[in-house]
């Protein structure tokens, strides 16, 4: 017996692979279905193999992700990689190495959502511990970590062009106004995403 028998049958009392017979079956179909529906059917299969290709894009272009900081209000983010942030966008980036995000978050620590406090362009001060971007406040920064590292304050000055000051408004949120995150500029940054739950 052969090691496929299972895939054996029949045509006519003839042997015959299964994958065969169902060949010859939908190529029967196939013709009498008639030139107008053959060329339907050719063009739905086209636009299927076209949308896969289209949603193999979008799906490049685009994630869902699942947030586990409570330092963004939402716990699901629909990102879209690419593109220039606007202020008050959320951005999602990879977070500058250092000693203190590692031992805070790991050594892969994954991506930082936040939102975009401040532009290229805009000017950042600092009064004491509160951030300002052109004169508003945008956030406190705490003097030590949870288990009691000082943490040493974020840049002031003029945003550099492709750079953005980024935070939350949580006491506890780790971006731009602590020196381990500082300035996150363009080649970190991933896309733009939407809270969306």
């Amino acid at each position: 017996m052969p090691e496929d028998s299972e895939q054996q049958g029949t045509i006519g009392g003839k042997p015959a692979r299964i994958e065969h017979a169902l060949s010859i079956i939908e190529r029967d179909r196939l013709a009498s279905l008639g030139g107008g529906r053959r060329w339907l059917l050719a063009a739905g299969v086209g636009l299927a193999l076209l949308g896969a290709g289209g949603l193999s894009d979008f799906a490049q272009g685009h994630a869902l992700l699942v947030n586990a900081s409570p330092s963004l209000p939402c716990w699901a983010i629909w990102l879209t990689h690419g593109g220039t942030p606007a202020k008050g966008d959320l951005v999602l980036f990879i977070p500058p190495r250092s000693d203190l995000l590692e031992r805070h978050f790991g050594n892969e620590p994954g991506l930082f959502g936040k939102q975009v406090l401040g532009m290229p362009g805009q000017h950042v001060t600092r009064e004491g511990r509160q951030f300002f971007v052109d004169g508003v406040p945008v956030a406190l920064a705490k003097p030590v970590t949870r288990i009691g590292e000082p943490l040493a304050l974020g840049p002031t000055g003029t945003i550099p062009k492709g750079c953005y000051f980024v935070g939350t408004a949580h006491k506890d949120g780790f971006d731009s106004r602590y020196a381990a995150i500082g300035w996150i500029c363009r080649p970190r940054i991933l896309g733009t995403g939407r809270a969306i739950l």
